[in-house]
């Protein structure tokens, strides 16, 4: 491995992980930006399709609608595999995405198990998204007790 694909690297991982940190912030503005401008968004749940959205301006819009009923959004992302190929590259990453906010009068907490399947562009000596694939495999709803 030479020093430019160490850098590279470490430049995809702080992407991955500033994305989440973003959505933590619920700095959604912000969060698009990490992706190029006409970059795809897909969502799938159990397999089955959920949400699909294409372009910064679809994406924020959606990501706000979602975030209004959540009080609390935690990612905390775990292994991360990429392979580059000069400007392009593809990474899969795994996350645990907690949720909290109120259902029906109670507070809830939903717990998400995630596999990202993403696809990178160098643009401007600067990586950003240009699709990313979340596979929601496993999800679980609690009260959460005050």
């Amino acid at each position: 491995m030479n020093n430019q694909e160490i850098e590279d690297r470490v430049f995809l991982r702080e992407l991955v992980d500033s994305i989440s940190i973003l959505a933590d912030k619920k700095d959604v503005h912000a969060q698009v930006q990490l992706f190029s401008e006409n970059a795809i968004s897909e969502t799938y749940i159990n397999g089955k399709p959920f949400l699909k959205l294409k372009g910064r301006i679809e994406m924020e819009k959606a990501f706000t609608e979602f975030l209004k009923n959540v009080d609390i959004v935690y990612h905390f992302n775990g292994q991360q595999q990429v392979a580059i190929r000069g400007n392009n590259a593809n990474g899969t990453c795994y996350c645990l995405i907690t949720l909290i906010g109120t259902e029906d009068g109670k507070k809830i907490r939903i717990s998400i198990g995630a596999v990202y399947q993403d696809t990178y562009i160098r643009q401007n000596n600067r990586w950003l998204i240009t699709e990313r694939i979340g596979n929601f495999e496993w999800q679980e709803k609690h009260e959460v007790n005050s």
